[in-house]
């Protein structure tokens, strides 16, 4: 199945995209199908050593979880290693019960035709966001900043199995611990938990700290 233009999903999803509309009609539609997108997009760093890395990860919009450990890090991003972790990910979107109908992706030539392919078979329509628009993936382009400012731009990356590391203690921890203020707070992998408000159990309220990576990253829990 060949990828739809975002002009064609707006008519599918009954939003008129004609340019005298006002910028919030592709919102409406990421709003509107929330529980069925997906974002996908690569991430470039460099290690110690002078090695470039590609970080594949992908997004789901409704609960903002980030997939990082079922798609991995690679030198040399070729079409087999791509459409390799597009198999990763729609097993591991069945094993968890996602139902996911789109990808948002950009244009980038990372992406070999069987890439959507793959994801047409799942029943996964690919949409690309349009040339030199990353607001159309701004779901994905945040997480590639926030990725950027609290991990890697803290961490000296000395190897390919080194970043897998670091890159699966972020995932976990911006997955089960790490606030989302587009989901009121809450965490990707679980809900908000009880607001205490008795004012004894305030005044013996502690707080306990656990510190990821050496200290980079920290997460705050009542002690029991």
């Amino acid at each position: 199945m060949a990828a739809s233009t975002v002009w064609e999903i707006l008519q599918e999803a009954g939003i008129d995209p004609a340019p005298e509309r006002s910028s919030s009609t592709w919102a409406t539609f990421l709003r509107s199908q929330a529980d069925a997108l997906l974002a996908c997009d690569f991430l470039e760093t460099v290690t110690l050593t002078g090695a470039r890395m590609y970080v594949f990860a992908v997004i789901e919009h409704t609960s903002r979880r980030i997939r990082i450990r079922i798609l991995g890090a690679t030198e040399h991003p070729t079409a087999s290693w791509t459409v390799q972790a597009a198999r990763n990910l729609v097993m591991n979107l069945e094993d968890a019960g996602c139902r996911a109908q789109f990808m948002i992706r950009d244009r980038d030539g990372k992406f070999p035709s069987l890439f959507d392919a793959v994801l047409a078979d799942a029943g996964i329509e690919v949409v690309l966001s349009g040339i030199r628009m990353p607001r159309m993936n701004s779901f994905m382009e945040r997480w590639v900043q926030t990725c950027r400012r609290e991990l890697l731009d803290r961490t000296l990356i000395w190897n390919q199995r080194h970043l897998l590391y670091a890159l699966r203690e972020f995932e976990q921890f911006y997955n089960s611990h790490r606030p989302h203020q587009g989901i009121a707070n809450a965490r990707p992998l679980y809900p908000l938990p009880p607001q205490v408000a008795d004012p004894d159990e305030l005044a013996h309220l502690t707080i306990r700290r656990r510190d990821r990576l050496g200290g980079i990253l920290h997460e705050y829990e009542h002690a029991a």
